[in-house]
């Protein structure tokens, strides 16, 4: 079919020019602003959050914004202090690139970075992803060529506590059959810090016998248990009523290969590891190494042209991968790829507030309890990049600090 002139205007509108030069990165600001969350504190150590009724826990947030010379700008929310914290070593070398040079980018940054555990890539490459999508007017999950409009969630709890919310067993049964009401598929349990082995194994008993069946169970210890013993405990109980996955027991800091390859050989269910193996390559290590059943990728951390690279290779190995963690960037990757199954939602609690409901968004993109359709799927943002506005009012009010790099 050929095209009248008129009609091939037409299409060269909705088509950026060849002869248009990439966008350039010509500054990167770092927003960090100020929070609090309700009916929360920190446990014994100062590390987890436990429910703690009228008490508020005071928390910090970041936004990178990576501005360029065609006005577009890029946006990531989300990551600690300590990813931002190693921006000063590549700050310079980002000014003058292409937004698009993203490859490049993550190599040189990823090597530069060799010596701190690679840990700061992960905010500028979603920013990046973020200023591609609004380039090109296409949501991020599109452009890495997704389909799915929405993915099925986990409720993943919040740690245990002493003080009447996750309290008890039978509390986390309570709130795994509410989680089963709302319409979550799935359930993932984080117990207590120190608490003793037989409390755990009570946990995992009291939800597997209430929800069983039902709804998709795992375990995270997020890495408290202090024996091998322990972990082998723990690990039968979740034999006895079929969990999905295992996460992290070991107080390596979920690293061992060795550790995990051997308790894979004592117990039936799947092992979730690498959460804590920072980039591609040790995580499919831990893989080949037969040191875990799934694989754990993360965003934050890795970027998104990390978390590909690694759901490709685990796809190549016939292994699903599950990301850590809720937010915009997570959904897009989620939509983008076939071997994973669920979307992080937490962290979670029936008496308080959802570690990520803040009024950061103004377009009601929520991660809450009750931000699942009766399927216990949310949506995925189907506007340019990340497709998600930042409320910069609110920031305002709460920002406590900007640093800028030019």
């Amino acid at each position: 079919m050929r095209l009248d002139a008129a009609a091939r205007t037409d299409m060269n509108r909705l088509i950026p020019s060849a002869h248009m030069h990439d966008p350039i990165i010509t500054a990167i600001e770092v927003h960090e602003y100020q929070y609090s969350l309700r009916n929360m504190a920190r446990d014994y150590n100062g590390f987890n959050m436990v429910y703690a009724p009228d008490e508020k826990l005071e928390l910090k947030g970041h936004i990178l914004c990576i501005h360029t010379d065609s006005g577009l700008v890029g946006e990531f929310s989300g990551g600690t202090l300590a990813e931002y914290m190693t921006l000063p070593m590549f700050a310079q070398y980002l000014i003058g690139k292409s937004i698009f040079e993203r490859e490049r980018i993550y190599s040189d940054v990823k090597r530069a970075l060799r010596q701190v555990a690679r840990i700061g890539i992960g905010p500028v490459d979603v920013a990046l992803w973020d200023l591609a999508g609004k380039y090109f007017e296409s949501p991020i999950y599109k452009l890495l060529g997704g389909h799915k409009e929405s993915v099925p969630c986990y409720a993943s709890t919040y740690h245990g506590d002493e003080n009447g919310g996750l309290s008890t067993p039978e509390a986390y049964a309570d709130f795994a059959e509410q989680c089963l009401e709302i319409g979550y598929p799935a359930f993932k349990i984080h117990g207590w810090g120190r608490a003793p082995i037989a409390q755990e194994v009570a946990t995992v008993q009291a939800v597997g016998n209430r929800v069983g069946g039902k709804m998709d169970l795992m375990l995270d210890p997020a890495c408290e248990y202090t024996t091998f013993a322990d972990a082998v405990k723990a690990g039968r109980a979740c034999d006895d009523h079929d969990f999905m996955w295992y996460e992290d027991p070991y107080r390596d800091g979920g690293i061992s290969q060795f550790a995990h390859r051997k308790l894979r050989q004592l117990i039936r269910t799947p092992l979730l590891l690498t959460e804590h193996v920072r980039s591609l390559e040790p995580r499919i290590d831990f893989a080949i190494a037969e040191a875990t059943d799934y694989v754990r990728g993360d965003v934050i951390f890795d970027g998104i042209t990390g978390a590909m690279k690694l759901a490709h290779a685990a796809e190549a190995l016939g292994l699903d991968i599950e990301f850590h963690g809720a937010g915009p960037a997570q959904r897009h990757c989620l939509a983008a790829i076939r071997n994973t199954n669920y979307y992080e939602m937490g962290l979670l609690h029936p008496k308080a507030q959802a570690s990520n409901d803040t009024p950061l968004y103004k377009d009601g993109y929520r991660d809450s309890l009750d931000a699942v359709d009766p399927n216990g799927h949310v949506p995925v943002p189907n506007k340019p990049g990340l497709g998600v506005e930042i409320d910069w009012d609110w920031v305002e009010k709460h920002r406590s600090g900007v640093t800028k790099y030019a």
